[in-house]
């Protein structure tokens, strides 16, 4: 499993000192760059691409949109030329490269995902266990990078949401996505995680729960009522977001299948992982939960707490590190 940091020495000269997140602002592309970023111990600087067809249609390959270079007013990538950009996503992919060359290659670019360009795209790619690219420069996890550091985890826990607080040990955190390119809950599929999810309550433990943009309007009905008749809480969108809490306070962790990401973030907590998975799949999503499965971190969700804590990984500071022992002092 290499999504476990090893020990790095400090680097000789603070670097680097700025740092762009670059994509063209979906969520997840851009929570990932922030979260390399504040690996680091930088604030990053937002930059959002916008490119129009025909240029967009072509994206990875070709140049930018002309309309965004780095000369014109509003420029996503107008200078002065930062020490580093952590960028992801196919549209990202041109302008990552046109900053390489107009920095003249001072700063180090990072990709997240295969850029589906090649090795040479960035100084640095990163990709999941299940994709294919290989190279010198890329490196490997089974898990992807997000915001749920140890530091954070640990501030949660050191000062809980107060909704949660209250609710008595032991807990689950309930992470429910939802309808995705891949998944779909059936009718079927819904009744058998609310009955699973009712025998796990009635065992004992508390429930903690969030929903998804992508939860179906009868799961999260089903949800709602769910966890009132057992005391739990499900967060409604009101207040603050209590997801580092949800996890923070966790004894295990109940997921669906279809986000690799917040299977992900689960495991950055040390506690076991149950996997509901709704009808579909898909081949890289398998190959994800199984290499999970060969490391005792992820079970089947049936009702029932199963696995042991084990030692939370951290895919994030493996990235993270990897950047600083590959341009330590800079590029």
């Amino acid at each position: 499993m290499t999504d476990r940091p090893k020990p790095q020495p400090p680097a000789a000269t603070p670097w680097p000192a700025t740092a762009w997140a670059l994509s063209d602002g979906k969520a997840g592309d851009e929570g990932q760059c922030i979260a390399v970023i504040e690996a680091l111990g930088l604030v990053p600087d937002i930059r959002r691409v916008m490119p129009r067809p025909p240029f967009a249609w072509i994206m990875p390959w070709g140049g930018i949109d002309p309309r965004e270079a780095a000369s014109r007013p509003g420029s996503p990538i107008a200078p002065p030329w930062p020490d580093l950009v952590v960028a992801s996503g196919r549209r990202a992919v041109p302008y990552l490269r046109a900053v390489k060359r107009l920095s003249g290659g001072r700063t180090f670019t990072v990709f997240l995902k295969d850029p589906r360009t090649g090795s040479g795209t960035a100084d640095l790619i990163w990709v999941p266990a299940h994709d294919r690219l290989r190279g010198e420069n890329v490196v490997v996890t089974v898990t992807s990078p997000h915001r749920m550091s140890p530091e954070r985890l640990e501030s949660a826990r050191a000062a809980p949401d107060t909704r949660l607080a209250n609710l008595t040990a032991p807990r689950a955190a309930v992470l429910v996505g939802g309808d995705s390119r891949h998944h779909r809950f059936t009718d079927a599929d819904r009744m058998r995680f609310a009955e699973a999810l009712e025998r796990l309550a009635a065992s004992g433990l508390s429930l903690m729960g969030t929903l998804s943009r992508r939860t179906p309007p009868a799961l999260a009905a089903a949800m709602r009522d769910l966890f009132a008749r057992h005391g739990g809480f499900l967060w409604d969108g009101t207040g603050p977001n209590p997801y580092a809490s949800l996890l923070a306070l966790a004894d295990a962790v109940v997921v669906t299948a279809d986000s690799v990401n917040m299977v992900g973030e689960a495991a950055a907590t040390g506690r076991p992982i149950l996997v509901f998975e709704p009808s579909g799949g898909h081949a890289k999503i398998r190959a994800f939960l199984d290499a999970l499965r060969r490391e005792g971190l992820v079970h089947a969700f049936t009702g029932s707490l199963e696995g042991e804590p084990y030692e939370p990984l951290n895919s994030t500071r493996v990235i993270a590190d990897a950047i600083l022992a590959r341009a330590p002092r800079g590029p």
